[in-house]
């Protein structure tokens, strides 16, 4: 594995908690929006646990990448071996796949709520979606 550069991990890190503040915020206002929803549809359980679980993952990557920048930027009051950042590096980037999933599936479902031919578009956006992420990471 190669080991990237503490400078680097840390622009790498301040990215991705802009975007995880981002993305977990747009996941919050979701769930809340379907907590106070009277349905109780089947579909409608499913999206608020899709929509729980990016949310968490977004949070926690968005922690993991704030002690990554803390300990990569000059003037940290301890030295840091790499092996540090490793904890914090694989759990940010596997919560931050997890919530792109979560959100992907949150796109597929969406329709579903509303039609059979909206569900199937949804669906066909969220897939798309999906891949398009994973082919430009």
């Amino acid at each position: 594995m190669i080991e990237l550069e503490p400078e680097y991990l840390n622009k790498i890190a301040n990215q991705l908690i802009v975007i995880s503040s981002l993305l977990s915020g747009f996941s919050i206002a979701v769930l809340a929006n379907l907590l106070v929803s009277n349905t109780e549809k089947r579909i409608s359980n499913h999206i608020l646990k899709v929509t729980t679980i990016a949310a968490a993952c977004f949070l926690i990557t968005l922690f993991a990448m704030t002690k990554i920048v803390m300990m990569t930027t000059d003037g940290f009051p301890l030295n840091v071996d790499s092996s540090e950042l490793r904890l914090p590096k694989i759990t940010g980037f596997l919560a931050f796949m997890f919530g792109i999933i979560a959100l992907s599936v949150l796109i597929a479902l969406s329709g579903w709520t509303k039609s059979r031919k909206t569900g199937i578009f949804t669906t066909i956006i969220g897939v798309i979606t999906f891949i398009a992420i994973l082919i430009n990471l």
